[in-house]
């Protein structure tokens, strides 16, 4: 599911989805009776960063009030992004980059190779257990019996001391991470399948590559 313009939802429509992307299903309750229907779906929210989307760190381009910036970011609330698994910022294109000939990034065959080996390493990591994939993996199960390599996750931990993740944020780095490590090929998650992991929770750089090829 794609919402475009994210925050220009209803605030209401959008927490609704929280407990179906939480659990995998629907529960409808009427008075003659209470129905559940499976819900397990991908989501991704697209968003300005402003009403007039020129806001920007580098540049001054933006005439919207900061008031006006925090109310519109304000709409995507805290417990629905804490569901978000990867938050990735979209820099504007150079005139230099959208001229540039012969500018074209891996071909989608390369990265099919490398997305159907990581789920291949997956599927024998949790072959005779109810799941096939990591993002079906409960985070109980995650911190019990799939563990990252040793110290791997102290950054992640240290995050959460300081309320920068929450608990439920901490398992879901440690599933990106696992998806990391999956794509280039480790036995298990190192400290930098975490910390680029954290990057791509918190979108606060940590000097991982985001291409990952790069890792390779």
């Amino acid at each position: 599911m794609s919402l475009d313009e994210a925050p220009e939802f209803h605030s209401q429509t959008l927490d609704a989805l929280r407990q179906p992307l939480e659990s995998g299903h629907v529960v409808i309750a009427r008075s003659a009776g209470v129905v559940r229907f499976p819900a397990r779906f991908l989501m991704v929210l697209a968003a300005n960063p402003c009403p007039c989307g020129r806001f920007s760190q580098r540049d001054s381009l933006c005439d919207c009030p900061p008031s006006t910036i925090r109310r519109y970011q304000a709409r995507l609330s805290g417990p629905l992004l804490d569901r978000v698994d990867l938050r990735v910022e979209v820099d504007p294109v150079t005139r230099a980059q959208l001229t540039e000939p012969g500018a074209r990034g891996e071909p989608s065959a390369t990265v099919a190779d490398r997305v159907r080996a990581a789920r291949e390493r997956a599927a024998v990591r949790l072959a005779g257990t109810p799941w096939r994939a990591n993002s079906e993996v409960p985070g109980r199960e995650l911190r019990s019996r799939f563990h990252a390599a040793a110290g791997a996750m102290d950054e992640a931990e240290r995050n959460l001391e300081r309320g920068v993740l929450t608990a439920r944020g901490i398992d879901r780095v440690l599933r990106v991470a696992w998806t990391v490590a999956d794509l280039v090929g480790h036995d298990r998650p190192d400290a930098t399948d975490v910390c680029l992991a954290l990057q791509l929770r918190t979108g606060v750089p940590r000097g991982v590559p985001m291409a990952l090829g790069a890792l390779t």
